[in-house]
């Protein structure tokens, strides 16, 4: 299993209205692609005050292929609709392979 996590802070001044349109429209996009088999949202806590607010989301991926599919195919396409938020929000992404789950 794999994981594709992208990591964003926002800006205070638009958190509720992008914090929306990750649930309605970013996340259902990704899932969309048939690349992620689910995707788990998470605040990211922080000790340090460094302004706006931090997410994380991991999608998961069944195999390299898969991610590396969406890579090739979708990434470029869905980085797009992050331009509606352009100056306001800051991303970048983490692959990651599941070594071990207990669950």
């Amino acid at each position: 299993m794999y994981i594709y996590n992208i990591t964003t802070n926002v800006d205070e001044s638009i958190h509720d209205q992008w914090l929306e349109w990750m649930k309605d429209t970013y996340i259902p996009a990704m899932l969309a692609t048939g690349k992620f088999t689910k995707a788990l949202m998470t605040r990211v806590l922080i000790e340090e005050e460094m302004g706006g607010i931090t997410y994380s989301v991991q999608y998961t991926a069944k195999s390299a292929t898969d991610l590396q599919a969406f890579i090739e195919e979708h990434a470029s396409e869905i980085n797009q609709l992050n331009k509606k938020y352009h100056g306001k929000m800051v991303s970048f992404n983490t692959k990651m392979k599941v070594i071990h789950s207990h669950e």
